[in-house]
């Protein structure tokens, strides 16, 4: 097994180029089994990524360049929960299949949007703690008249197609403990392969194949050693763990470990390989997890597995001891590239780090990567041993760093789409920077959520009014997003089209010679895939991060695309991002080229709240607000934002009836009065104290809102 410094690299590897990928799906071949599983099977987008090779790449045509223009809306269908949506649509047989917030899953008509059936599982909200991104679910797997779905609080369940009644249902977690499932599950060969996420809140990370018919557990693979005093898990994993733990130093079990695998999968046929990518470390920073030093295998790395066993194969670290976030658990696309004459199997990622990475996908060997945002954590990624060059500024201490990318990476889990026929891989990007510090007072604690161990992320903001107002524009001009496309032969950027904000949705490519994006900006944009050019958009109302799809029923092509504010960066970042994207109906909505309009409802305006008395009125102590502002840092940031500015998604703190009322705030804060919204009781975590120190400092923020 590659060890530390000993990734495999491809000789005279291309750094830069004119070669493009081998054109057309036919080509995509490997001893003649099409990689491109699913290709001919454009009707329907049976799978999560289209095919087991994740392109989304769809060979419909009857929606082009040519007449995109007359593209319409035809049917909708409203979510009942107004939470973060991240879901792709699954469509087979004229039903679709889609999830929303709490992992509820609804069949609809493809044709007309009328529900079928939906499934609640009744996840318990106090989960959404351990939820560092929202309340999300990424989607379905289909597989023999089944539907899969992973829960938020660590279910794998297997649901009758046609009725969406429950077949069988697994606990994959330990009950308790602070996992959650937010991604999509894959099947591969009668085995249905789950994840799972909580490397924030401190867990060790693994990977699982269930039996499709049965939901017996066949395999499980631990990402990271466990305590040696324990010995040998008894897993497949077992083996190589036992070689990855001399990349281990100190206690660093004590605290998880990290490296869940909590999204991106895709699978090889020909060569039977099932790719994993891996998360980060738990906590966050490196020094606190592996004192003396380490790469911490298997961290943000890119996996190969046998899908039979489990089998460890191969990996490649993308990210050694990981200090930044910066997970490997981004799309991973499978191709054929010509690279110096030679056709060779290649797997591609753009992981959070702002490499892209092009791999061996027979062995891991190294081939190219280059950086397709900015990075000044790393100037670069060495051609020899494909290890990052870190800057002298990168190992952060106690004093704030800037770096770029931030810990919502140059791309995160939105997934990028890869054209066979422009070569081209297109990369839903983010361009922003964070400053990065260990937090000296962090201590370890298993049921807090929290246990990142850097300074509240990612800005403090100003105390008054008009500094706060300054510092928020100067923070939304930094937070950019953009569409790449990415020549992965020649590692380099042949278009780019800016957005004003990040946080953009996924991608789909179509033979018909376009690219589909939603975005934060409220718009459903197609472009040229040659060139970048706009050439159609329809304004949707509410800002989207998922991705669309493209299916075919009775020799209609219809486009469709889950709508829902939400997920980590407009939950964190509030403050930054704004409630406008979150203003609109959440929803499915569906256009084709064909049909009867669908007429479509005005967005409301935000109407301001009235400044209360309670907000007038209030005039804690200096030590109470800075004791409260150093409470809600620790345990209310990550959901409510910078100052309590919240930001459309989750509830503005500073608006609430509850932060007026002491009793009220009471009941939800410390008694679980709102629990069932997923807002936890914090009764084990803040004293009574405490709790009204932050009411307080809410009430502050309210003030200078206000401009009190």
């Amino acid at each position: 097994m590659a060890q530390e410094g000993s990734h495999k690299t491809r000789s005279k590897a291309p750094r830069h180029g004119g070669l493009v990928a081998v054109a057309g799906a036919l080509l995509l071949t490997l001893g003649g089994c099409s990689l491109l599983d699913g290709w001919s099977q454009d009707e329907g987008w049976t799978k999560h990524g289209l095919n087991d090779a994740e392109t989304r790449h769809s060979g419909l045509t009857e929606i082009s360049r040519e007449n995109v223009d007359q593209l319409r809306p035809v049917w909708s269908f409203e979510f009942p929960i107004r939470r973060g949506i991240e879901a792709t649509p699954i469509v087979s047989d004229g039903v679709m299949f889609v999830t929303g917030a709490w992992s509820e899953t609804f069949a609809l008509d493809a044709q007309t949007g009328a529900e079928v059936w939906r499934y609640d599982p009744q996840v318990d909200r106090e989960v959404a703690k351990f939820a560092c991104c929202d309340v999300v679910n990424r989607g379905v797997a289909l597989d023999n008249g089944k539907v899969f779905l992973g829960t938020l609080d660590g279910r794998l369940v297997a649901l009758s197609e046609e009725s969406g009644d429950e077949l069988w249902s697994v606990q994959t977690t330990p009950k308790g403990e602070a996992y959650t499932i937010t991604g999509a599950p894959r099947v591969v060969k009668g085995k249905v392969i789950i994840g799972n996420g909580g490397a924030e809140a401190g867990v060790r990370g693994y990977v699982s194949a269930y039996d499709t018919e049965t939901g017996e557990r066949v395999w499980r693979f631990y990402t990271v050693p466990g305590n040696p005093a324990d010995g040998p898990d008894g897993e497949i994993s077992d083996a190589p763990l036992a070689e990855a733990t001399s990349s281990w130093t100190g206690e660093f079990w004590k605290q998880g470990g990290g490296g869940t695998v909590w999204d991106s999968m895709s699978y090889d046929a020909e060569l039977d390989l099932l790719y994993i990518g891996i998360g980060n470390g738990s906590p966050w920073v490196h020094a606190l997890r592996s004192p003396d030093g380490g790469d911490n295998l298997f961290l943000s790395s890119i996996m190969a597995l046998r899908p039979d066993t489990g089998e460890y194969v191969w990996h490649f670290q993308t990210t050694p001891a990981d200090n930044w976030d910066y997970t490997a658990t981004q799309h991973l696309i499978l191709s054929d590239l010509e690279l110096d004459g030679e056709v060779v199997p290649v797997i591609m990622q753009a992981p959070k780090n702002g490499f892209f990475y092009v791999l061996d996908r027979r062995d891991g060997t190294f081939i190219s990567a280059q950086n397709y945002v900015q990075t000044t954590w790393a100037s670069g990624v060495d051609p020899e041993t494909g290890r990052p060059i870190e800057t002298p500024e990168a190992r952060y201490g106690t004093e704030p760093v800037i770096l770029y990318p931030s810990v919502f990476g140059g791309h995160n889990w939105q997934p990028m789409a890869f054209s066979p026929q422009t070569g081209l891989v297109y990369i839903p990007a983010n361009d922003a920077p964070m400053p990065f510090a260990i937090d000296p007072e962090y201590e370890y604690d298993p049921q807090s959520g929290e246990n990142r161990g850097v300074s509240a992320l990612p800005f403090q903001l100003p105390q008054e009014a008009e500094a706060r107002q300054e510092a928020l524009a100067g923070l939304r001009a930094l937070y950019k997003g953009a569409l790449i496309a990415w020549d992965p032969v020649a590692q380099e950027e042949r278009w780019r089209v800016p957005y004003s904000m990040a946080n953009n949705g996924g991608l789909l490519s179509t033979a018909g010679g376009l690219v589909f994006q939603a975005t934060a900006d409220r718009r459903l944009v197609a472009y040229d895939a040659e060139s970048g050019e706009e050439v159609w958009s329809h304004y949707l109302g509410t800002g989207v991060v998922a991705p669309p799809i493209t299916y075919r029923i009775d020799g209609v092509q219809y486009v469709s695309v889950a709508i829902g504010w939400g997920g980590s960066m407009p939950v964190t970042l509030g403050a930054v991002m704004g409630k406008e994207s979150a203003a609109g109906s959440y929803r499915v909505l569906t256009f084709a080229l064909e049909g009867e309009p669908l007429v479509e409802e005005a967005i409301a305006a935000i109407e301001p709240v009235p400044v209360s008395d309670a907000i007038r009125e209030a005039n804690a102590s200096i030590a109470t607000l800075t004791a409260g502002n150093a409470a809600y840092a620790k345990h209310c940031f990550v959901c409510h934002s910078s100052s309590a500015i919240g930001g459309g998604v989750i509830p503005d703190l500073r608006q609430s009836y509850a932060t007026t009322e002491a009793d009220v705030w009471r009941a939800i804060v410390r008694e679980g009065g709102l629990t069932m919204n997923g807002m936890p009781s914090f009764v084990d975590t803040l004293s009574e104290a405490e709790s009204e120190a932050i009411r307080q400092y809410v009430l502050k923020q309210a003030q200078i809102d206000a401009g009190i």
